[in-house]
Formats: C-alpha cells, structure tokens, sequence
C-alpha cells in the first residue's frame, strides 16, 4: 500500500480498509471525485492481495459507446455482428484468476447491468454470439456519482449496488486531507525530475503557502499535472508560486473561504465574487473542460492530456453535456 501517499487520518482510514480489503476476495466499490485516486486504490487492493500474480484489467465505462459495450465486457465470436470479424475475448475472459476493474460503473445502462449482475453472481458469461463460460474474477468497482442515489432514481440497480459494494472504500478530496500535499507534491517532484532528467527542486515557501490555501478542484490528478508543468519549465530551480499559477488557473476558491460566494484574488487584491459558489461537481467539470478547450484554442488531444482523460473519454464527456456547440463558441472567442 505504499502508492497511496499520505498520512492524514482520511488516509489511514482509507488505508486500512484496502488493506483489509486486500485480504479478502470480496467485491469492492470505490466511491470519489475525479482525480482522487479511486483507480490507484484498486491496483493497490490488487497488488497486496492473492491475486497479484494474475491479471488486472481495466475498463472505462465512459469510453466505449453503449452498442459496443456488452462485446468490451463479455466477449464475441467471429459473425456474431455486422464487423465481428474475428473472435475476441471481453475483459471477463481477460481478467480470469485475476481482477477486473470498472471504472464508472454508474454509466453503463439498465440492460447491461443485468447481464453484469448475472455475470457477478454465477462467475458466469455469454460472450455475444457465443455459449456461456464459466471465470473467476475479483470485481472492483468505481464511480463518482452517488449510486444510491442513482438507485432511488431508478437508473442503477438496487440488487447489482449491493452485489458490486460487499466493501466500499471512499476516498476522501485532496482539501480533505490538506496536510498530505507537502508529501504528494515532493513525491511528483521526484517522479517527473526523474523522468525528465531534472535535478529534484525545493519548493519555496510561496509555493507551500499557495498549495495550502488552493481548493483543488481536479484533487491529486491536477496536483501532479500542475507539478509536471512546473519541472518541466522550471529548468531545475526551485519552484515558486509563479510557477504553478497558470496550471492552477482553474476554477480553484481559496479555502476556508472568506464568506460564502467570495474567494481570495492575487496577493494584495480584495475577496471577489466566486462564479463557482453553489455550482454541481458536474457544472465544475463541464466549465473546466471548456475553458481548457478554449485555452489550447480547439486541440482536444492536448485538453485530454492536461485535465487528465483519454481523448475517447473527453469526447464523450463532451458529448454528453451537450457541450460540442458550446464549445466551439468558446474557442472563437478566444
């Protein structure tokens, strides 16, 4: 367990539950904001249990198009499908012996849901096209939405929430567990001097103060992204405030707030209106992915790679916001 970094008390909790976690071959559901770690928590869970020798296949719920999606999951034989050329395994066939890991469980559809709760409860799959086979799978789950809530609103299924969450792990955002950025920021620090053939810099006092008062929308991934950024600019010096402010020019109030809608400007400026104050997680993430849209003036390659998705997963995000028309306006103004 010595990737998840930290020693905050949310940390040793979510640490200890892992390890237990670990032990068991029980079904695990990880619950937390994008950026929080929740697929580094399952190859930990993987890694420090029995199963570490087998396998660990990932699958992005948010990346493949639901008319393709049963076929990622179980599998089809050759002419089972107009394009179905040859035979090919789903993930269940791939992770046998070992795990497999949905990330963004919460988007898959009612119908596939039942064929996954089936799936889950007789270790048991029909690959399209094709006769059923028996696997064993461990099954870790995660997602950022609120399934229960998603289950009282009928688009999760109650049976497969309990089947998929025997354990459930939530991992707590980084301004939960603020004492832990010093840590995470000195091991990217290492990490990318390390990669890009830098001498490992100090971080000025300016730059603690910053990391200490910064909200962290994008939670760990950003942090990592805006040290990445910073090693590479910094040129081996040590690294200051500056260096990290148009990485962090997100939507970022400064916490603890001043009052409720205000946040704090640039040193020496007054508290100004915060635009984000009462906006959804949701709301947040479509109005940071647009503005990095308009900052890299249309490249969704370079958007993905800087907020942290696959370009696959960026566009469906985009898509489904409905945010395509939108974001092109953004991008000719800029």
């Amino acid at each position: 367990m010595s990737q998840l970094i930290g020693d905050s008390r949310a940390m040793r909790e979510v640490r200890a539950i892992a390890e237990t976690a670990a032990q068991t071959d029980a079904n695990v559901s990880i619950y937390g904001e994008n950026g929080t770690g929740k697929e580094l928590m399952a190859r930990a869970i993987h890694y420090a249990g029995a199963r570490r020798a087998g396998p660990l296949i990932t699958l992005d719920c948010t990346a493949i198009p639901e008319g393709l999606m049963e076929s990622q999951l179980f599998g089809h034989v050759r002419g089972a499908f107009t394009g179905a050329v040859d035979t090919q395994p789903g993930v269940f066939a791939l992770a046998d012996r070992g795990t497999l890991f949905l990330d963004e469980i919460g988007e898959l559809s009612l119908p596939l849901q039942a064929k996954l709760l089936r799936a889950l409860q007789f270790r048991e799959f029909t690959p399209v096209g094709g006769r059923s086979r028996r696997v064993d799978v461990r099954f870790i789950t995660a997602t950022n939405r609120d399934l229960r809530q998603a289950v009282a609103s009928g688009s999760f299924r109650s049976d497969l929430y309990y089947r998929i969450g025997v354990i459930n792990v939530v991992m707590p955002p980084l301004r939960e567990r603020r004492e832990d950025v010093p840590l995470l920021a000195v091991h990217f620090a290492r990490k990318f001097a390390l990669r890009y053939g830098r001498a490992v810099p100090t971080l000025a006092p300016d730059a603690l103060r910053l990391f200490e008062t910064y909200s962290w929308p994008g939670n760990v991934r950003q942090l990592e992204n805006a040290m990445e950024q910073a090693i590479i600019f910094a040129q081996g010096r040590a690294l200051t405030a500056e260096d990290f402010r148009v990485a962090l020019a997100g939507p970022a109030p400064a916490a603890p707030p001043l009052s409720a809608g205000h946040h704090l400007g640039a040193p020496g400026e007054a508290p100004v209106p915060d635009p984000f104050f009462g906006k959804s997680l949701r709301e947040l993430e479509k109005w940071y992915i647009l503005e990095t849209l308009k900052r890299f003036h249309g490249n969704r390659t370079r958007t993905a790679r800087f907020v942290g998705l696959s370009l696959r997963s960026l566009q469906y995000k985009l898509k489904r916001y409905d945010a395509l028309g939108e974001a092109r306006s953004r991008v000719e103004d800029s």
